[in-house]
């Protein structure tokens, strides 16, 4: 970070799409607007919430960096995409309505643009509880800056709320996909990585908020849209990847499925068919032995 430094600030829009987060939701509005970053704007599409949302945004009114759009109940691509449609900046960025912002996010980001490969910088994470308290949570992943298709069709590494994006990366490579009903920043990203570089941010600039009400950890919904997104990615980039990765790429879809499913649900067999089939996609896989021995053990 020594030595970057933008000499004007671009404008950047910033997306929060909302449903029923009325408890929440001006908190992380504040965060954003609490940023040393001046040029920004503030886009929240209201996803049809039935809950008290309009009325704790009122505390907003009269302030020209925030936008509040209601909408009907449509769906959560559909509603990012409404806010990226609204959004007038050169870079984008978002918040998720019950998390927060670090003061510093965008003055440690914003900086590295400076490249014109980047079209995405992510950073870390840290975490709360639903009353503001920190959570000590090990990070899952690794993570990876440059081009990182490669990673990036086996693990999805970049936390969605710390990304930033630069517009041309919408204008090239397409929005959210609508089809989609969870997933859609994995499959936003592994389009993102074919013509632009990734920057990862060791810094913390970004609060993920983990409590009850948050949206259904439905891990089979999870893993049945992250096999058609792979499917989806592969299909319209056959090129992207060569045969090994994509042989490993599956099979580490096939090992994370049917450990969730062990997990969530205390199955076995059904968990166990998932490990078989990646070590036949890729038998080398140190991962896929070390869930069959977890999964062993955990039976015995």
């Amino acid at each position: 970070m020594q030595g970057l430094k933008m000499t004007t600030e671009p404008m950047v829009s910033v997306v929060i799409a909302t449903y029923n987060m009325g408890q929440y939701l001006p908190d992380a509005v504040s965060s954003v607007l609490a940023q040393n970053w001046t040029n920004l704007e503030v886009i929240v599409v209201d996803d049809g919430s039935t809950d008290n949302t309009s009325d704790r945004m009122e505390v907003f009114n009269g302030n020209p960096r925030v936008r509040y759009i209601p909408t009907e109940n449509r769906g959560q691509p559909k509603a990012k995409n409404r806010g990226l449609n609204e959004a007038k900046g050169e870079f984008i960025a978002f918040c998720d309505a019950d998390d927060l912002w670090d003061p510093k996010k965008l003055h440690v980001q914003m900086p590295h643009f400076n490249d014109p490969t980047v079209g995405v910088v992510y950073s870390e994470v840290t975490y709360i509880d639903q009353d503001g308290n920190p959570i000590t949570k090990p990070q899952p992943y690794e993570r990876h800056s440059g081009k990182v298709t490669n990673n990036l069709v086996v693990k999805n590494f970049v936390p969605f709320g710390s990304a930033v994006i630069r517009r041309r990366c919408l204008e090239q490579n397409g929005c959210f996909d609508e089809a989609l009903p969870m997933g859609i920043d994995w499959d936003l990203w592994l389009r993102y990585s074919v013509d632009w570089h990734f920057t990862y941010a060791p810094e913390v600039t970004y609060i993920y908020r983990i409590w009850p009400g948050q949206m259904s950890k439905n891990f089979r919904g999870r893993y049945d849209n992250a096999f058609r997104i792979l499917n989806k990615f592969l299909d319209n980039h056959p090129n992207a990847i060569n045969e090994s990765l994509k042989a490993r790429a599956w099979a580490d879809m096939y090992i994370s499925r049917g450990m969730a499913v062990a997990g969530g649900e205390d199955l076995f067999w059904e968990p166990l068919k998932d490990i078989f089939n990646g070590l036949r996609r890729d038998f080398s896989y140190m991962p896929a032995w070390r869930a069959l021995i977890k999964l062993i053990l955990r039976r015995a």
